[in-house]
């Protein structure tokens, strides 16, 4: 790659979507094709460590035998397949089950200092090194804002989370040593914790002594899918410059909001992105391509962004070549999987969310999010849907992806203004449109239950089946809910029912950042789960 020594993409495994060898590497194919050289897997918990019976258990773990393939399959196209796991914090799956429950200091942190948790950890790393060929390893350590607050604080009292940090990562990076590993890892905690939790501040002074302590075979990962200045982005690898020269960066690819992605943003932050780190030098570079709350979307959704960020590296900009470079890889239509970002945009936001995905799961009676929807929404859905089945019959092997989200969009060409149709016949106590609203309901259900297949299809074809079982709770939750809201308006249509008292309760208006709800929690009901 003309602008980097490493130029690669990190997919997460851990969101239940664990891709499958064969989907790996038709991924591989196309990322060598680009001109990417290197592919880390985020594995949390999903793959096999020996002693470790239920290390990924019943999560469609990686056994060593597919690692192992894989990692020979992605050399032969000269891409580097590098093992990215979690070491510190983000181990939710695993300490649900006793044996790791007791390794944890509090919630998904694990017990620093504790012998116990470096054993794990060096089962972990001999595991890996039977499976990679590189030296390399990202060991994590993100986001552990709470770490030291819990068991931890109970035996050793109240101490510096920097000091806790350190001693925990100086005995990580021994234990990758001895395993011929190089570590790196994510660089949040130091600045939040230097900034009492903000990690995006330009004006951090870190004591000198903190880089002092950061092990010599450590490199800095910074994270950043955020910013679309350059300026910014500039600013922050200035920062890390305190702490080490030895600096990855890691950009945005939009896929973790939900059903559908967002090219458009991740391009032009990636274009940013990616101009500061040659500017100022960064060499090693990758794309990330989380899953978080489901794992939904498609990470070919995001070829427009992949083949984007490829022709950025090699110092191409211009659109038309960048869409010519896209048909020369694909042999398909940039302009058509551009259209795999519409169902998250019946209105223009500045920040990545996933209408499509809270549309859906908003209850039809009780909508948390009813004041975000807009009056010609279900308008809007309509003519997406349309406009993805159409590009479905010139996307070839990908079709799939644009029938799933053209189905998807059908759904919600119904559903994102039923809560406001169903309060407004309510309240006009008008039992004629109600039975109208009642033939919409069971279009609506039947719609839902066609996306359903579709959905499942997709994910049958590029996943394991570990963690569909989440969709089939959601999904089918979602229709049955459906189903229980149609036969109470029709009984009340018909007069077994006085009232409805859900549809009496006054909904507020939204009063937090929106993107929290692309949270199927957070949205899908205001009761406990």
């Amino acid at each position: 790659m003309k602008s980097f020594d490493t130029f690669g993409v990190m997919l997460d495994c851990s969101r239940n979507a664990v891709m499958s060898p064969e989907t790996l590497k038709k991924f591989i194919r196309i990322l060598a094709k680009m001109g990417y050289n290197q592919l880390q897997l985020y594995m949390e918990d999903t793959y096999e460590v020996d002693g470790e019976p239920y290390f990924g258990y019943l999560r469609g773990r990686y056994t060593q035998s597919e690692l192992k393939a894989i990692d020979d399959y992605a050399a032969s196209y000269g891409v580097e397949l590098v093992p990215c796991i979690q070491t510190l914090a983000h181990m939710n799956a695993a300490v649900r089950w006793p044996k790791y429950s007791e390794l944890t200091d509090i919630h998904d942190i694990l017990l620093v200092g504790d012998d116990r948790t470096y054993e794990l950890i060096d089962h972990m790393f001999s595991s890996l090194r039977k499976c990679f060929r590189s030296d390399k390893i990202h060991i994590g350590m993100d986001e552990a804002e709470r770490l030291g607050r819990g068991r931890y604080m109970d035996a050793h009292g109240d101490q510096n989370a920097g000091d806790i940090l350190l001693s925990h990562l100086k005995r990580v990076c021994e234990l990758a040593d001895r395993y011929n590993f190089r570590p790196m890892m994510w660089s949040d905690m130091f600045y939040k914790i230097a900034n009492g939790g903000s990690y995006y501040s330009h004006t951090t002074k870190f004591d000198p002594s903190v880089s002092e302590k950061i092990p010599s075979n450590l490199s800095l990962v910074y994270w950043d899918y955020y910013h679309r200045k350059k300026e910014a982005f500039v600013r922050m690898i200035k920062g890390h410059r305190q702490l080490t020269d030895r600096i990855v960066f890691a950009g945005g690819l939009w896929k973790w909001i939900g059903f559908a992605v967002d090219n458009d943003y991740s391009i032009r932050s990636t274009k940013a992105a990616l101009s500061a780190c040659i500017q100022e030098n960064v060499r090693n570079v990758m794309l990330t391509m989380w899953g978080d709350d489901g794992a939904e979307a498609s990470a070919f959704a995001m070829l427009p962004s992949l083949c984007s960020a490829a022709c950025f590296a090699q110092g191409i900009t211009n659109r038309k070549d960048i869409e010519a470079k896209f048909f020369e890889w694909t042999g398909l239509s940039f302009a058509d999987f551009m259209l795999l970002d519409i169902p998250n945009k019946p209105k223009k936001v500045q920040s990545p969310v996933c209408p499509c995905k809270y549309l859906l799961y908003n209850d039809c009676f009780m909508s948390i999010l009813e004041t975000a929807s807009r009056p010609n929404d279900s308008k809007k859905y309509a003519s997406f849907a349309r406009r993805l089945k159409n590009a479905s019959a010139r996307t070839g092997e990908f079709s799939y992806i644009f029938k799933s989200a053209s189905a998807l969009c059908r759904v919600l060409s119904l559903k994102a203004n039923i809560c406001t149709e169903t309060r407004a016949i309510y309240s006009a106590h008008d039992t004629v449109s109600c039975r109208q609203l009642i033939r919409k309901y069971d279009r609506m259900i039947r719609y839902t239950e066609q996306f359903y297949r579709l959905f499942r299809a997709q994910w049958y074809s590029e996943n394991k089946p570990h963690g569909f079982d989440v969709q089939d709770i959601r999904i089918g939750g979602l229709i049955c809910r459906m189903k229980d809201c149609r036969e109470r308006l029709s009984d009340w249509a018909d007069g077994k029912l006085d009232r409805i008292p859900e549809l009496e309760e006054n909904l507020l208006p939204l009063c937090t950042d929106i993107s929290c709800y692309n949270s199927w929690r957070n949205n899908v009901t205001a009761n406990v789960l």
